[in-house]
């Protein structure tokens, strides 16, 4: 159902998270160049079903863009959801600037294909992201969101609906709406950084 390999090379891993970082550096020093990573590209040959980027400071958020096409080209994929990321419109008041990003944790989700459900209070908190699609409407949250808000399975799917599809809360259970799930890797910088370290 949600066959997509997971990457297990943890150098492979930090190579995705350095492109996205100087994909983010050369984007706020020098909009117009475009990032190259040298010999670091064309290395990853997984598909994946999508990729979200997200920068955080602490726990404070400052930017999250993804995409849901699936790719082979994983790289490239994460170079676009960056620029996105750094430009994320719930921060267009306040815009990741250079100075701030050498703070910024980053933090990449590799998706599987979603799969339409056709029970969605089966999904597995934590386990799985959802995306509702309503008409011309739809929006997504990636698995962690129901786990960091403490979120039951109702709760996850209604909340969808209003906050991020601009949907009735119990759209999900309407026939014309969709749900659809998949679940995702998450890796970070400072997840990566601890584990190198020995660090629990």
């Amino acid at each position: 159902m949600f066959a997509v390999q997971e990457i297990t090379d943890s150098k492979r891993l930090r190579m995705l998270l350095r492109i996205a970082r100087r994909t983010a550096e050369t984007e706020l020093s020098a909009p117009n160049v475009r990032c190259t990573v040298g010999e670091e590209t064309a290395t990853i040959e997984e598909r994946c079903g999508g990729v979200f980027v997200t920068f955080c400071g602490g726990k404070r958020l400052r930017g999250c863009v993804g995409s849901f096409a699936p790719t082979d080209d994983i790289e490239e994929t994460i170079r676009d959801v960056t620029r996105k990321s750094l430009v994320d419109s719930r921060f267009v008041a306040n815009p990741i600037t250079a100075e701030e990003l050498p703070s910024l944790n980053i933090e990449i989700s590799l998706l599987t294909e979603p799969v339409e459900s056709t029970d969605p209070l089966s999904l597995v908190l934590g386990y799985h992201g959802i995306i509702v699609r309503g008409g011309a409407q739809s929006g997504c949250y990636l698995p962690k969101v129901a786990s960091e808000r403490s979120w039951n399975a109702e709760q996850f799917l209604s909340n969808c609906c209003t906050m991020k599809a601009d949907l009735p809360a119990d759209a999900w259970r309407k026939p014309d709406t969709s749900v659809w799930l998949f679940t995702a890797q998450v890796f970070s910088e400072n997840q990566l950084a601890k584990n190198a370290t020995g660090e629990q």
